[in-house]
């Protein structure tokens, strides 16, 4: 059982042995009903989890509007590093407190009034005392209203480190409930903070604290807020390690928020300086490279033609030149068993089509050829027959990347993967799978390779019969074009005078805009091979399409 549920465990334990007394504000996130009171004196926070000891257990902490404040003295927190001048200014003090030691963190309205206290137990666990409602940020009474900028921390001592370090001269502010109630804490002094030209938030580095950021930012005016970021948890640990000097460099540097999706153009330097070339890997056919300049990480190659053209083909040549090149691929086949996809692979190793039943092959060339593609290491499959959940897909792309090191993945085709779904919609369903399948590619940043399928053209002439390809004839949906860096249109005659002819069309370029007839790929029954052949210019405008 981990810490987390024997804590949450004990604390239902001691909440069952109780009385429910009523609902109370929460002082930690701020919320007016979510903090329950029983009758041993707990409190539990339904909201943020927050928990207050009872009488019988090690301290009681609750909110006291009563109780009077505690006297304390001012001296300095050498543990923290806090000099004398520094807590003095902030009137942050020590004292006691049922006899135990406590810090006194002391909040005062804009006249300097002293309207609540906050107390703080050697075990992190605090009570408020006084009027909270009016008691806003804590110092906020030190500093005048507006100027250049405000420091928003997420604790007092870390408000105290920050102004130290600054030498007590800058305004820094703290949110009196830590990162749960930040929000709600800056909502209502919102006026006095949109008097700064800048409001730097600088949260605890974790994952409550990088939360709030996101859920503080929206209150501002655009522009308003900026975000420091420390290498530490906060400003205390970095004041403690003797690291002012990044504080200081945090605070300046820190970088006006923006939304998730919009980059400024001047921090763009190292990506348009980079050299794209070298992330990208040659096609196995030098025509198809002079109109591409090859296939490149975070793009996605989309292959297109009639039924029987030899797609899987075309795909399973690029993979296999992808492992000559050393490269890790990722092959989702779902119209063909892994053994049919593996044969395939080693037919091609050997220059024999030792898939089809009429060719033979002795033992000693199997386990070499096997040994050769599959046994490398760099070639992995998905043991799938038939559609699936787009989700599931994905999932199964993305461990392959990031989990087994894949550089590039081959999907054939992407109309299964929509074909078993509920729905009916299967243009609607593939613009859902390409716009995932889209900000996939760029996030794990691997080379896409998807085969899809052509609607049948317009006319007596079918793709068999040598007809022309061209994106409008995408079959399922528009996405499929318009999500495709590249896409390769293959022709072939197979009733013509050279049927075992494919001519591989560019019908979509963004690279280089070049488009047009790339290569012609001669396929051999001997070897089961597809190799480049050439053909002039000529035949690609005489073509009787």
């Amino acid at each position: 059982m981990t810490m987390m549920k024997r804590r949450t465990k004990k604390i239902m334990e001691t909440t069952n042995k109780s009385e429910f007394v009523g609902h109370e504000p929460c002082p930690k996130c701020g919320s007016q009903d979510n903090l329950a009171r029983y009758t041993d004196g707990h409190g539990f926070c339904f909201g943020c989890q927050y928990y207050e000891h009872g009488e019988d257990t090690q301290e009681s902490v609750v909110k006291d509007n009563k109780m009077e404040f505690i006297e304390g003295d001012v001296s300095p927190l050498n543990k923290r590093k806090l000099t004398q001048e520094t807590v003095e200014k902030w009137g942050y003090k020590q004292g006691t407190y049922k006899g135990k030691k406590v810090h006194l963190a002391n909040y005062r309205d804009i006249q300097g009034n002293l309207v609540a206290q906050k107390v703080r137990f050697p075990n992190k666990d605090f009570l408020f005392i006084g009027d909270t409602q009016n008691s806003g940020l804590y110092g906020q009474h030190l500093w005048r209203d507006g100027g250049k900028m405000v420091v928003v921390t997420e604790g007092e001592l870390d408000a105290l480190s920050v102004s130290q370090i600054q030498g007590n001269k800058w305004p820094v502010v703290s949110v009196p409930n830590g990162s749960a109630g930040a929000k709600k804490a800056l909502a209502k002094q919102l006026e006095w903070l949109e008097k700064f030209e800048s409001v730097i938030l600088m949260f605890d580095n974790d994952e409550a604290g990088l939360k709030a950021v996101d859920d503080c930012v929206t209150l501002f005016s655009p522009g308003r807020v900026k975000i420091a970021k420390l290498p530490l948890k906060d400003a205390s640990e970095m004041l403690q390690s003797g690291r002012s000097k990044e504080v200081v460099e945090a605070i300046w540097e820190a970088k006006v928020f923006r939304p998730d999706g919009i980059v400024d153009g001047k921090d763009l330097w190292d990506l348009v300086s980079s050299n794209d070339v070298n992330d990208s890997i040659d096609y196995p056919y030098p025509g198809l490279n002079s109109k591409t300049m090859g296939i490149r990480k975070g793009e996605i190659v989309c292959i297109t033609a009639g039924s029987g053209i030899g797609k899987s083909q075309v795909c399973r040549e690029i993979a296999y030149h992808m492992l000559l090149q050393d490269k890790k691929v990722g092959y989702i086949a779902l119209e063909e068993s892994n053994k049919r996809t593996a044969l395939g692979f080693i037919s091609l190793y050997l220059n024999r089509p030792i898939h089809l039943q009429n060719v033979e092959v002795n033992d000693e060339d199997l386990k070499d050829g096997f040994e050769n593609t599959l046994g490398t290491g760099n070639l992995y499959f998905y043991d799938h027959w038939g559609s699936m959940d787009v989700e599931h897909l994905l999932s199964k792309i993305r461990y392959m990347v990031r989990g087994l090191g894949c550089e590039y993945i081959i999907l054939d085709h992407i109309s299964i993967v929509v074909s078993g779904m509920e729905g009916g919609d299967e243009r609607r369903m593939i613009d859902n799978a390409m716009t995932k399948l889209r900000s996939l590619t760029e996030e794990v940043q691997c080379g896409l390779i998807l085969v899809s399928h052509l609607r049948r053209p317009s006319g007596d002439k079918g793709h068999e019969d040598g007809a022309k390809t061209s994106l409008a004839q995408l079959r399922g949906s528009h996405s499929l074009g318009q999500l495709s860096d590249i896409v390769l249109g293959c022709e072939r005659n197979q009733q013509g005078e050279d049927p075992d002819v494919t001519k591989v069309r560019v019908l979509k370029n963004r690279w280089t805009g070049e488009t047009g007839i790339a290569t012609q790929l001669h396929y051999s029954k001997a070897t089961g091979r597809m190799s480049e052949v050439e053909f002039t210019e000529e035949e690609e405008s005489n073509q009787d399409f």
